[in-house]
């Protein structure tokens, strides 16, 4: 596209968001700079890097001649307009409404549980060790992707992918999750629809080509 800006991607090597934004940049045949932002050395909450997210979460991704965007999935709908092919949402309003659904459930209501900041806090203040954080993280991921499942299993419109035969914004949030769960080695068990799923987007270039041990800075 003669009028697709040129794109900076603030990011970290292995987070699930950063993921999502790699996976559909790679779908639409796009790219961006990466600007590592080290999670681990507190770099989000620097004063140069909240004048770009006061929220201190990444990625953020900013077009050339225009303010940062952040929130992985309203960045991710932005790059379906800026480049409609391959669709990340089905053509029908109940399709594209299932699509966020599902990916409302692992983006919204399963990652924000297991964030840095929520460890930060449960550590500091919560009293927390790290026995218990990783109790923490088995149970909200764990929750998490059996209510995935039992849609995913009992829905006609699931195919190949979490909606048809060609990967959604629903596929990036559900390989999102399972990516970080593998980077903290965390089981991922009796979700046989998911791992069907997962396996099928491992198989696909795009989603490969984003695994965070692929990444500036995952470690060798």
């Amino acid at each position: 596209m003669a009028d697709t800006p040129t794109f900076e991607l603030f990011a970290f090597w292995r987070t699930s968001a950063t993921y999502r934004v790699r996976v559909a940049l790679n779908l639409k045949g796009l790219s961006a700079k990466e600007t590592t932002v080290n999670l681990d050395a507190g770099e989000q909450r620097s004063e140069a890097f909240l004048k770009i997210n006061p929220l201190g979460a990444i990625p953020a991704l900013r077009p050339d001649g225009h303010p940062p965007l952040t929130q992985s999935l309203a960045i991710l709908e932005f790059l379906d307009e800026l480049q409609p092919e391959p669709p990340l949402l089905p053509r029908d309003l109940y399709g594209r409404a299932r699509v966020r659904s599902i990916a409302g459930m692992l983006a919204s209501d399963t990652h924000p549980l297991v964030t840095p900041r929520v460890k930060k806090y449960l550590t500091t203040v919560g009293g927390f060790d790290d026995a218990a954080f990783r109790a923490w993280q088995v149970q909200w991921f764990g929750t998490g992707l059996s209510a995935v499942e039992q849609r995913l299993a009992a829905e006609p419109a699931t195919g190949r992918f979490c909606h048809g035969d060609e990967p959604t914004m629903a596929d990036i949030c559900l390989a999102s999750i399972v990516a970080v769960m593998r980077v903290f080695k965390l089981p991922v068990v009796g979700v046989p629809t998911v791992d069907r799923i997962v396996a099928a987007c491992e198989a696909h270039e795009a989603f490969a080509r984003a695994a965070p041990h692929l990444q500036a800075g995952a470690p060798v």
